[in-house]
């Protein structure tokens, strides 16, 4: 085998190397350029994940309510500023069937618990440690907030933080009047 040939064998084996490792991390789920906004209309994605002090939870178990996903990490100056409103968006609507859920991506649990305690978060906080909703969302950063519908579906997302006056633009046509 000449040298020209023994080059070319190992870039094909090179190449090989690389789609072997890098198909599956990026092929094995729907890719959304659009950001969290682009899942409108769409089922969202359930994992079986857990709370912060270690429980099982899944989106599937508020079925009928709507919810208000948000993903934060308390690295995160606008995630931290941001936590008060969503407490304040979760009390506003009180007994008209929405529900917040803080999901914490990529921290532990201890640290996530710890930020809760810190701002008075009194909603659910989940982990998801593999940053699955993040990756499948196409989250361009934090916090990446989706109001999901009563049905299961996406209603709209947001890259960024939002201000309590946009929370609620973003959940009263979904909530409506009960």
């Amino acid at each position: 085998m000449n040298s020209r040939t023994a080059v070319w064998a190992l870039t094909a084996v090179a190449v090989v190397a690389v789609l072997w490792i890098l198909v599956p991390l990026f092929g094995s789920r729907p890719s959304n350029l659009q950001g969290p906004a682009g899942m409108a209309g769409q089922t969202a994605p359930v994992f079986a994940l857990q709370d912060d002090r270690g429980r099982p939870v899944s989106l599937a178990q508020y079925r009928g309510r709507v919810v208000v996903m948000n993903l934060w990490a308390s690295w995160c100056p606008p995630c931290r500023a941001e936590m008060p409103d969503l407490q304040r968006l979760s009390q506003t609507f009180a007994g008209r069937g929405l529900a917040i859920v803080g999901v914490n991506e990529g921290e532990s649990a201890d640290r996530a618990r710890a930020f809760a305690r810190a701002l008075h978060i009194a909603f659910p906080i989940w982990i998801d440690d593999q940053q699955r909703y993040g990756r499948i969302y196409g989250a361009l950063g934090l916090p990446t907030t989706v109001v999901v519908g009563r049905d299961g579906k996406v209603v709209r997302g947001f890259d960024g933080p939002l201000a309590y006056p946009q929370m609620v633009s973003a959940v009263s046509d979904v909530v409506g009047a009960r």
